[in-house]
């Protein structure tokens, strides 16, 4: 059986994914809603096996990489759920300071694909930092449909504080020089929009992948600069966007946003079908050069 190209699969699908990933539609609404496409030929596992994700496809640097060392750590948040637990990757060849950045996962916890993205930070010389939501409940369980629904069934103010104490536990690490940056995909794009406006002292510089903004009447008290990354195809994401450039240049926020021409929501994330390698590239090398310039 031969697996479709993304770019022959019907834009409906994807529209379906993205709606059923954030909890909009149930999975038996999803599945009942890809079968209609059986008439163009498309078979449910085949669609199914594209949008949902294969994390053996998202690793670009392998844990056993001499140039990095990747443990993990706890820290304490009493705002939160009292402790949280992450993913730490430093450089192991470079000395001295360095600039940090926290990471933050989508809605379903630390799967692969955002261990992955701590990897190349630290790969690059920034010592990175990946908190995992699920902790409380015992951490991700090693599949996406159980850890969206897992973290779902959390207190979302508990959880923001919980990414809260992670961003000062990393700024205040033995090996940072003082600069935290922060980058976050979905539902960590949100988070990153919410770090920067909940404290205006605490980001240095956050790089929110298709995130929706933190609630207006917080977002008068952001002070970083931010680098917007954004998919033409996301519609629900993008409507939120006008409001959000209003804001932020009423309050003269340094920002850049780009729009990538043809990409998904989750253009970035390697593991599906969404992924858009030439426009994932581009928005990476901006993404660290936006961090060096920033944070070194």
């Amino acid at each position: 059986m031969n697996t479709p190209r993304s770019d022959h699969i019907p834009q409906e699908a994807f529209d379906w994914y993205d709606e059923y990933a954030h909890g909009l539609i149930d999975r038996r609404t999803f599945m009942r809603k890809l079968s209609g496409l059986a008439v163009l030929g498309f078979s449910i596992s085949v669609l199914t096996s594209v949008l949902l994700p294969d994390y053996a496809r998202a690793e670009q640097v392998s844990f056993n990489d001499e140039d990095i060392k990747a443990t993990y750590e706890e820290f304490d948040s009493p705002d939160g759920h009292g402790k949280g637990r992450g993913y730490l990757v430093v450089p192991s060849n470079v000395s001295g300071k360095l600039p940090v950045v926290l990471v933050v996962h989508e809605n379903r916890g630390l799967n692969p694909y955002i261990k992955d993205v701590a990897r190349r930070l630290a790969k690059v010389g920034f010592i990175a930092f990946a908190p995992d939501a699920l902790f409380p409940l015992g951490g991700y369980p090693g599949n996406d449909d159980e850890g969206r629904a897992m973290q779902k069934t959390m207190d979302q103010a508990k959880i923001q504080n919980d990414f809260v104490a992670a961003a000062h536990f990393l700024k205040s690490h033995p090996n940072s020089n003082g600069k935290l940056g922060a980058v976050g995909f979905c539902f960590g794009g949100y988070v990153v929009n919410y770090l920067a406006a909940v404290d205006p002292n605490l980001l240095n510089a956050g790089v929110p992948f298709y995130g929706t903004p933190a609630a207006e009447n917080l977002r008068k008290n952001i002070k970083a600069p931010l680098l917007i990354q954004l998919g033409e195809l996301d519609k629900r994401v993008n409507d939120t966007w006008p409001e959000y450039e209003r804001g932020l240049d009423a309050n003269n926020v340094e920002y850049t946003m780009h729009m990538y021409e043809g990409a998904h929501h989750g253009f970035h994330n390697d593991s599906t079908a969404r992924y858009d390698e030439a426009n994932a590239e581009l928005a990476w090398q901006r993404t660290i050069e936006f961090f060096n310039h920033k944070l070194t």
